[in-house]
């Protein structure tokens, strides 16, 4: 090995935006047929990096090395043609078109476009073959699950004859099923002789999957290491720079009132699918009651509902009192005035205008507070912005400036942006779904600590997460959705993930029979399939 080039050599890149260094003389050597980690907290400047390496940004000094030779990368077609593909953590695929377009929309052959079409079907048949990367080609992106939708991402890469695949957050959307099965498809690559750069924050991928892993920490690389020699423990706190809690430290609830009633609660959508089906349970002060499920089961509308922004039937009661589901005197900002917060699951198309500055995002929903007025006409955007300081300060929000737009932050900063603002108003019910999406192992524990503190005081917590670790860490009840129903409810010291994924696949988990085992089995080794699909 030792007399093979590396695949990738980077040395001495440099990066700056502005004032701000996002890379530092940063050196790495990825080995050709292995996969690599990088991981870090968000803003440590690994997606920065990447993206040089892929032509989005040039690098304002440094080298770069494929394959042993130096290599000029001055934009993406450059490093496709170096034998480069990217996926992005928000995938860039055009939703009205199909698999086999999106995969051929920038390699066609010629003008003729129905040549193009007809080898691209032939050869993403040999790749779905060869790769357990399977498809159907006449599929429309909008209709297709976001593992589908990963899987297109990688074959568009290979189509291109990529050598060399970098992936960042590539779970970030993926329930678990759907994550163990990418990484099937990483090994079937990595045996294939594909080089393969992981960009995650989370440890249990990096150890799982990873051969290699680099770790980098405001803007510098602080550590290479070998996977096998190295802990969860020792890479936490390598990217932070101190000791980090990887388990969340709770005393039992102390349950208190009813604050969320909800009875039979029904929604249909505009194309009339039943999306919720009679759905019922209760929230109390003091605790948080954690719904699982894979996404795509009726968690979406539920949160919807709750936060004011869906249509229903049935009943929702918040401190006794009825909440209209008819749209017609329920929104919001009611829901806001009755002691309702909500985080929502897509923090950049629902929780904040990603163009707006952060002093702007922390009023919003809440513009019409006292402290924001000046008078009955004007705002007083002074108290705006020196409230979001205060806030900035106490979430640990960086870089703590309230004139930074939305975009400039990243992912982990961009939610605790939206937690200061909804946690802070010292709700009766707090909403949240997704709290730690594409969230960075520090930002994590923090989120963490203060949604157990919210629930210490006596709020009552709705939590929704994809992550089983998540919902069996930090809930003191878990209800299990599949197909728009309750499938039932569990206490997380009686419970565990095997069991939780026979109820999120419609299964109940007694008594038990062939058709249990099957699907348990059906579960340990299935593709991205959604629920319904198993």
């Amino acid at each position: 090995m030792s007399d093979t080039a590396p695949a990738i050599e980077l040395k001495g890149i440099s990066k700056a935006f502005g004032p701000v260094q996002a890379n530092k003389d940063i050196s790495i050597r990825v080995m050709p047929g292995t996969i690599h980690g990088i991981i870090g907290e968000n803003g440590a400047g690994k997606s920065t990096l990447m993206s040089i390496l892929y032509g989005f940004y040039k690098a304002d000094k440094g080298e770069i090395f494929i394959a042993g030779k130096k290599t000029s990368i001055p934009d993406s077609q450059a490093a496709i043609a170096a034998g480069i593909g990217m996926v992005f953590q928000h995938f860039k695929l055009v939703e009205n078109f199909t698999v086999l377009e999106n995969v051929v929309l920038g390699a066609e052959d010629s003008g003729l476009l129905r040549p193009s079409l007809a080898r691209a079907r032939r050869e993403l048949k040999s790749l779905a073959e060869e790769y357990e990367l399977n498809v159907d080609p006449d599929a429309l992106i909008e209709e297709v699950g976001v593992g589908m939708q990963q899987r297109v991402e990688i074959l568009k890469a290979l189509y291109r004859k990529a050598d060399i695949l970098i992936l960042d957050e590539p779970t970030g959307v993926l329930t678990p099923a759907e994550a163990d099965h990418l990484f099937r498809i990483l090994e079937n690559l990595k045996r294939e002789g594909k080089t393969i750069i992981l960009i995650t924050h989370k440890l249990r991928e990096i150890m799982e999957i990873t051969d290699t892993v680099s770790v980098m920490r405001r803007g510098e690389m602080t550590a290479t290491v070998k996977t096998s020699e190295t802990s969860p423990p020792a890479l936490a706190e390598l990217m932070v720079g101190r000791k980090v809690l990887l388990r969340v430290d709770k005393a039992p609830a102390q349950i208190g009132r009813k604050i969320l009633e909800v009875k039979d609660l029904n929604v249909t959508d505009s194309k009339g699918v039943h999306r919720l089906k009679g759905v019922s349970f209760d929230v109390h002060a003091g605790e948080i009651l954690g719904i699982a499920g894979v996404a795509g089961n009726g968690q979406s509308e539920l949160l919807e509902v709750l936060g004011g922004y869906e249509k229903a039937t049935g009943s929702i009661k918040v401190n006794g009192d009825e909440i209209d589901l008819t749209g017609a005197k329920s929104n919001g900002q009611s829901r806001r005035a009755r002691g309702i917060s909500h985080v929502p699951e897509d923090r950049q198309r629902e929780g904040l205008i990603m163009d707006f500055q952060a002093w702007e995002n922390t009023a919003f929903g809440y513009h019409h507070d006292a402290r924001y007025q000046k008078n009955r006409f004007l705002m007083d955007n002074a108290a705006i912005r020196k409230d979001t300081e205060e806030k900035m300060a106490r979430f640990d929000v960086r870089p703590p400036d309230p004139s930074l737009a939305a975009k400039s932050f990243s992912g982990g900063n961009q939610q605790k942006i939206v937690l200061a603002r909804e946690i802070e108003r010292n709700p009766d019910l707090l909403l949240i779904g997704q709290p730690t999406r594409g969230v960075d192992i520090g930002a994590i524990e923090f989120i963490h600590q203060q949604i157990v503190a919210l629930r210490d005081q006596g709020k009552a917590i709705l939590l929704v997460s994809v992550e089983l670790e998540e919902i069996l860490s930090l809930s003191d009840r878990i209800a299990v959705m599949f197909d728009g129903k309750i499938m039932g409810e569990r206490m997380p010291q009686d419970t565990d993930e095997k069991e939780l994924g026979l109820l999120m696949a419609g299964m109940t988990t007694q008594p038990r029979g062939p058709l249990h085992e099957a699907v348990e089995a059906q579960l340990a080794t299935a593709g991205s399939g959604t629920a319904k699909e198993v």
